[in-house]
């Protein structure tokens, strides 16, 4: 069988039994798609793993870096307690409002604040405003700027503070010396912070399925 069939074929097996059928994320999906978005949501399975991760850790203020039609963001909503808020970026303000209306549809307006620009300079704003530390940040956006946005996810921490980086394999072009794509470079610019940085402790973990060969970070800031 082709891998990829293969791959494609287990994630589908692993939604049916682990993720329970949800008509809100099903009519998001759809309205990213009318759309014309881009395909860069994370997969329900992946959706969930960040729903998990972030209720392991007890999450009550989540910052998403890269909110696209708003998919991870609901997933990760879902995850805060009351009182919880989340606080996502977006670039492009059609991705935005279309993000925006996926989020009412959700019935989460309460929870998050969607902000629309470019991320460091929302980021810059957020630090003017003096905004609180989150308890966990997911990076998702342009990965050239990934050094950038970790830099940043420290600041906005406290230690316990998890953060997580998406799509840190690139089918595994990182690896790859001669790929001078800058999206690569990014990723690796990203591990070569992290490898330096004593703030955190991190690893990376492969994965295939349905979005392909990619993977992520995971670190936990320490101090």
């Amino acid at each position: 069988m082709n891998l990829t069939n293969t791959w494609n074929m287990v994630d589908q097996y692993i939604i049916e039994r682990l993720i329970p059928h949800d008509s809100v994320l099903e009519q998001v999906l759809a309205a990213n798609q009318q759309a014309g978005l881009p395909p860069y949501d994370v997969s329900p399975n992946q959706g969930k793993l960040l729903n998990l991760f972030a209720q392991m850790q007890g999450s009550q203020r989540i910052l998403e870096i890269g909110t696209l039609g708003g998919y991870s963001t609901i997933w990760l909503a879902r995850a805060l307690p009351l009182g919880g808020q989340l606080v996502t970026l977006e670039l492009d303000p059609v991705h935005a409002q279309v993000a925006k209306a996926n989020i009412s549809l959700a019935q989460l307006d309460d929870i998050v604040d969607l902000r629309v620009g470019d991320a460091l300079d929302q980021l810059a704003q957020m630090d003017f405003e003096g905004v609180a530390p989150f308890d966990f940040i997911f990076i998702d956006a342009d990965k050239p700027n990934n050094p950038n946005y970790l830099k940043w996810a420290l600041h906005f921490s406290h230690p316990g503070t998890v953060i997580i980086g998406d799509n840190v394999i690139r089918d595994g072009e990182v690896i790859n010396e001669n790929n001078q794509d800058p999206r690569v470079e990014g990723v690796r610019k990203f591990y070569d912070l992290l490898a330096d940085e004593s703030r955190i402790t991190a690893t990376a973990i492969q994965t295939v399925g349905s979005k392909g060969y990619d993977g992520f970070v995971l670190g936990i800031v320490t101090s």
